[in-house]
């Protein structure tokens, strides 16, 4: 049982790791794209961003909180090697669906705050 708190640390060792490798050279960095979800999640409770619905969002929420949960649908203690498989998956969709949504949301904020701008010289 002692191990599963160091497994719980390689799998958010994981989630740096797959953001790292999936995203473009010269792109946001991990912390840019942490720093990105408050405002994410604020602009899509206000209706001003809908890139991503507040499903998608909680989806996202409970991957995150089943990679780091002690609970498994395989657990390794039981299952060795095979029980991270589920993580493994999970972190797969978790590190793709928050570099593409945060792309996009990054995106939009550069966009918005051009046209914001640009009717403020206007």
């Amino acid at each position: 049982m002692p191990r599963l708190p160091n497994v719980r640390w390689a799998a958010m060792r994981r989630i740096s790791d797959a953001l790292q490798d999936v995203s473009e050279p010269g792109g946001p960095s991990i912390a840019v794209r942490v720093g990105c979800l408050p405002r994410m999640t604020k602009a899509v409770a206000r209706g001003e961003y809908n890139g991503v619905s507040a499903g998608h969002l909680a989806l996202i929420a409970a991957a995150a909180a089943y990679v780091v949960s002690p609970v498994d649908l395989l657990p390794e203690a039981l299952v060795g090697v095979i029980g991270l498989a589920d993580d493994a998956v999970v972190l797969a969709w978790l590190a793709r669906t928050l570099t593409q949504d945060t792309d996009q949301f990054l995106e939009w904020e550069r966009r918005r705050g051009d046209t914001i701008q640009g009717e403020r010289l206007s």
